[in-house]
């Protein structure tokens, strides 16, 4: 039997699914050792630091990669950053195949003036921030005024205005990041805009997200009836069967009265921002609209636009994804999930991009010897990390600070908590 070794980078949906399709092909004449490796101590990428708190059903796609885990030929490095801690060349001599799954974790810029002032944040750092990713766990969110504008048109900025709007008490159920409960607890803010750059129609939200909208007890949703007729009339009867539902729900949620809540959460459609204005933090945001340009008081914004991949390994990026040829990107090293394709997609669509990167892995394979394992062993050995049992450790932990408290799980944000509950040295 040949045995080849994989090194994946990138312990999130991409990373797992790629472990699991190796394991799926392994058969009497060829078996896969997988190695994951994560830049966090914790693994499970967007499940665990994007997936919205208030969404447990999208985070049960976890239990899946735990079964993933179980494998006897699958390892876990976590916390060990490929292009810091281990050059990615060196696991390209040490391993058969390498497989990036590192995602696109930069947030995109608006490009107008005013967006580094203090209190506006990306979605690639507020998402992760109210999630409890160790990187942006100590974010100085502000949340003491009474307005919250958040740009963009897809299910990310739906998700930031969600939780701006919704009442702690929901969040209180939820495995929300103890700091940003904290701070939601204390909110402000009344008021929350969703500003959308185009009109209603090229609106990327899904009907779902939309429908749950108005289930919210403690604020009203309110939309223009006449962005949407306005979007329907630039339309036609042969447009794609996902812009005719969303225009739909929109409508739906446009004619439910308004109530007395504690917050309304607003939709604006044709709203370009152009700058962001105050001084020592965000005070304002500027719009060029239908109707000319207008001056917004805002006291915290948000923007949703999209995301792009890190530069630290040195790789060609081609707009919003590293360049590759189907998943190939030359020599034995390949690429899946949003760094392949770009941020497209749910968490399942990244089960069968890496399904078929992994048979073009497989294919090329079986064609080579595998490779001598003692280079991987000595690359491995000087590497300081925290091993499946480590994260198993950290998983329980949560688990059980969570029914201490009524909570699916209580998570550690800092890495100093981590080593300290695994008796490891800074």
């Amino acid at each position: 039997m040949s045995t080849y070794r994989v090194a994946i980078v990138g312990a999130g949906p991409a990373g797992y699914f790629s472990a699991q399709a190796l394991q799926g092909l392994s058969n009497d004449d060829m078996a896969f050792k997988v190695d994951l490796f994560e830049k966090l101590p914790t693994p499970w990428g967007l499940v665990r630091s994007g997936v919205a708190p208030d969404h447990p059903k999208i985070k049960s796609a976890s239990k899946v990669f735990e079964k993933i885990s179980d494998d006897p030929n699958f390892r876990l490095f976590a916390h060990v950053e490929v292009g810091n801690d281990i050059s990615l060349d060196s696991l390209k001599d040490a391993y058969d195949a390498v497989i990036l799954a590192v995602g696109t974790p930069i947030g995109k810029k608006l490009g107008i003036p005013g967006e580094d002032l203090p209190n506006c944040w990306s979605s690639a750092e507020f998402v992760p921030w109210y999630n409890g990713h160790p990187e942006f766990a100590n974010l100085q969110v502000d949340l003491t005024g009474k307005r919250a504008v958040v740009i963009g048109a897809g299910n990310v900025a739906m998700d930031v205005a969600r939780i701006l709007t919704i009442s702690s008490k929901e969040l209180e159920r939820t495995d929300i990041a103890n700091h940003a409960l904290e701070v939601l607890r204390k909110s402000e803010i009344k008021e929350v805009w969703i500003c959308a750059r185009r009109g209603a129609e090229f609106a990327s939200f899904t009907a779902p997200e939309l429908r749950e909208l108005p289930e919210m007890s403690n604020a009203s949703v309110i939309i223009s009836p006449k962005d949407i007729d306005s979007a329907k009339s630039r339309i036609d009867q042969d447009s794609d069967r996902h812009i005719r539902t969303n225009l739909d729900v929109m409508e739906r949620i446009s004619q439910f009265p308004i109530t007395e809540g504690e917050r309304v959460l607003r939709f604006h459609f044709s709203c370009k921002p152009i700058e962001i204005k105050g001084n020592r933090r965000v005070e304002s945001v500027v719009f060029d609209t239908n109707q000319g340009k207008i001056e917004v008081e805002a006291d915290i914004v948000v923007s949703a636009i999209g995301y792009q991949p890190d530069e630290i390994l040195g790789l060609s990026i081609e707009g919003n994804h590293l360049r590759n040829v189907e998943g190939y990107l030359g020599d034995n090293a390949y690429v899946v999930g949003w760094a392949k394709r770009g941020p497209s997609g749910v968490i399942g669509s990244n089960k069968s991009d890496a399904g078929d990167v992994v048979r073009s892995v497989v294919q090329r394979l079986i064609k080579s010897i595998p490779k001598d394992d003692l280079l991987r062993k000595r690359l491995v050995e000087k590497l300081t990390y925290i091993n499946l049992d480590g994260w198993r450790t950290i998983n329980r932990h949560e688990i059980n600070l969570g029914l201490e408290s009524g909570r699916p799980r209580v998570k550690l944000t800092q890495v100093e908590e981590i080593n300290d509950l695994l008796g490891r040295n800074a």
